[in-house]
Parts: C-alpha cells; sequence; structure tokens
C-alpha cells in the first residue's frame, strides 16, 4: 500500500506546472519564464498609446472589458524595435494583483526544464539584463535565458501600472 502510494505522489507531482516554462523569442534569441504566470495568450489586438510614459510601454489593451497595459519585450530588453508581424503576440502575465501584456516576437512552446538542467545566469554587473535574466536552461543543444517575470518593472514601475485604471 505504501509503494501504491508512493508511485501516485510521484505521478501527481509531474502533472504539476513544476520545472514548466513557455519559450518565446525576441530578435531570434529564446526565452523562458515560468508557465504559472502565463495567463492568457493573444493575437495582437488594438493598443491605445498613452502619450508620455516610458518608451516600452507601449499602451493599454481592451481585453473582455478589462484594461491592461503592455509592453513591448524588445524595447525593455533595449532591442531594436521591429514592425510587428502575423507572429508578433501579447502574452498577458500575473503576479501578484497585476495582469500585464507582453509582445514577443513568436511564442515557441511550452516545455519542462528540469533543475538539473537549469543554471544561475551569469552575473552582468548592474546591467538592466542581470535583474530579470535569473538563469539559463538547456534543453537538448538549444540554451534558453530564463527570466523572471515578476522583475520584468521595477517598483516604481509596477506602481506606475497599478495605477491604470483597470476597468
Amino acid at each position: 500500500m505504501t509503494q501504491f502510494a508512493k508511485t501516485w505522489e510521484e505521478e501527481t507531482k509531474e502533472d504539476t506546472m513544476e520545472n514548466l516554462y513557455l519559450t518565446f523569442s525576441l530578435d531570434n534569441k529564446d526565452y523562458a519564464f515560468e508557465v504559472r504566470h502565463l495567463v492568457e495568450i493573444l493575437a495582437l489586438p488594438p493598443i491605445t498609446t498613452i502619450p508620455g510614459t516610458i518608451s516600452f510601454l507601449k499602451g493599454v489593451i481592451n481585453l473582455r472589458g478589462k484594461v491592461i497595459p503592455v509592453l513591448d519585450m524588445r524595447l525593455r530588453f533595449l532591442m531594436e524595435p521591429i514592425a510587428y508581424h502575423d507572429r508578433t503576440c501579447v502574452l498577458l502575465v500575473q503576479w501578484e494583483d497585476l495582469v500585464i501584456g507582453l509582445i514577443v516576437d513568436k511564442v515557441n512552446e511550452v516545455t519542462r526544464i528540469l533543475k538539473d538542467h537549469i543554471d544561475p545566469a551569469p552575473k552582468i554587473g548592474d546591467s538592466l539584463a542581470s535583474r530579470f535574466i535569473t538563469a539559463t536552461g538547456r534543453i537538448g543543444d538549444e540554451v534558453k535565458i530564463i527570466i523572471d517575470i515578476t522583475k520584468i518593472l521595477s517598483d516604481d514601475e509596477t506602481t506606475l501600472a497599478k495605477q491604470i485604471p483597470q476597468s
């Protein structure tokens, strides 16, 4: 009986979102974040710009009566902007009580990255990237840059995003 319970526990653990990551591309580089933060993937909706905001905040979208701020991840990562195309999409992510949209070049897949295939990110001094790039994950011959979604915005930027009326 104990053996059965242990096997069932192990199987149940495998069914959780532990070690699951959503991978996406920016400038032909692969990134990943924990899938537990993902709310929804959207085709690029119309975006209402907000004048006078930070450069990477593209504006807001109206999704089922909710107003959601949308960030361009290329601009957030200090990459050159490109024209949006048919693979460009918005990843709705959530942490605590904040939901934001992240514009990415394309979504790749949801994949499992085992803990022993994750290595700490190399330290890049005090650069912006060192704040939210937490690790690298090896999947076969590929390397994914693992980011911490909860650190995409600074505390001040998070406060500003929360001030955008939701409805």
